[in-house]
């Protein structure tokens, strides 16, 4: 049996057969994880969405920002859509409802061993055990019935530090854009949304969130996506798998057991970025 990590989908459903294809995935044995984003900019999110439901357990997907954003627009939170924006396929699809569903029931953040499933990553204050029980609130609140109110208030870059004594709304909005949204990290552990090229051309001051010094959370191995701009990067406790699929990249699958990288090209799926994309 292997474990293969992909990275961000985004609604690119072909270039996921041909890379589990190249990399030999039989879900009679393997295990899939999917470090989120599974919808969005891409043609074909409902059927990205269908494929890993119908996996069962030989499946494993986590909650990104765009799959967040796709519930929000589902739970009637009003919302600014850009151009490339491709959820509608899912929402108005026959089966709408139950994809709908199907998607909120997922985790925020996965847990095997010492290996956690996250889409963008965690703060250095947080153990692995805490990150995973600061998840669990959140997704009980998106299982729930009140789960459309609850998305109307969980938006937003505030507050920007972690504090144990946060409650409520606050309390939850941290945990949602450290783990789906952070890229980096200011000096004095303040999580800094606007930047997200690459690491190596931070402004001074800034720093990516996995090169926090003494973080909590290293006693784990970190599988994420979401920073398109940092690639493929194996670093050890940390390794990056968004190499930019939906911008016409690669999209990647690394091999868990062996550390073995799998890529196919996206050029298809590609559509063009515009500022401000993510």
């Amino acid at each position: 049996m292997s474990t293969y990590v992909v990275g961000d989908l985004q609604g690119c459903f072909d270039p996921l057969l041909k890379l589990l294809e190249t990399a030999g995935f039989d879900a009679r044995h393997d295990r899939l994880w999917l470090v989120g984003d599974l919808v969005n900019r891409g043609a074909q999110s409902a059927e990205v969405l269908r494929f890993v439901r119908d996996l069962g357990g030989a499946a494993t997907a986590v909650l990104g920002n765009h799959d967040l954003y796709m519930l929000a627009v589902a739970a009637g939170v009003p919302a600014k859509a850009r151009e490339s924006d491709t959820i509608n396929g899912v929402l108005t699809a026959p089966d709408a409802e139950a994809l709908i569903d199907w998607l909120r029931h997922l985790p925020l953040m996965h847990v095997e061993g010492q290996s956690v499933l996250v889409h963008a990553g965690l703060l250095p204050e947080w153990s692995v055990a805490q990150a995973r029980e600061l998840a669990a609130e959140v997704e009980a609140a998106l299982r729930g019935d009140a789960w459309r109110e609850y998305l109307q208030h969980l938006f937003g870059n505030q507050p920007s530090r972690w504090d144990g004594e946060l409650r409520g709304w606050d309390r939850h909005r941290i945990v949602i854009n450290a783990m789906t949204r952070m890229r980096f990290l200011t000096a004095d552990g303040a999580i800094d949304l606007k930047p997200k090229g690459a690491p190596e051309l931070a402004e001074s001051g800034l720093m990516p969130w996995y090169a926090a010094p003494d973080a909590a959370w290293r006693s784990h191995t970190l599988y994420v996506g979401h920073w398109s701009a940092l690639g493929v990067r194996d670093m050890g406790h940390v390794v990056a798998l968004d190499s930019g699929c939906v911008w016409g990249g690669q999209l990647t699958a690394f091999r868990v057991e062996d550390r073995a990288t799998f890529q196919v090209s996206c050029e298809a799926c590609g559509i063009r970025k515009t500022k401000g994309e993510d």
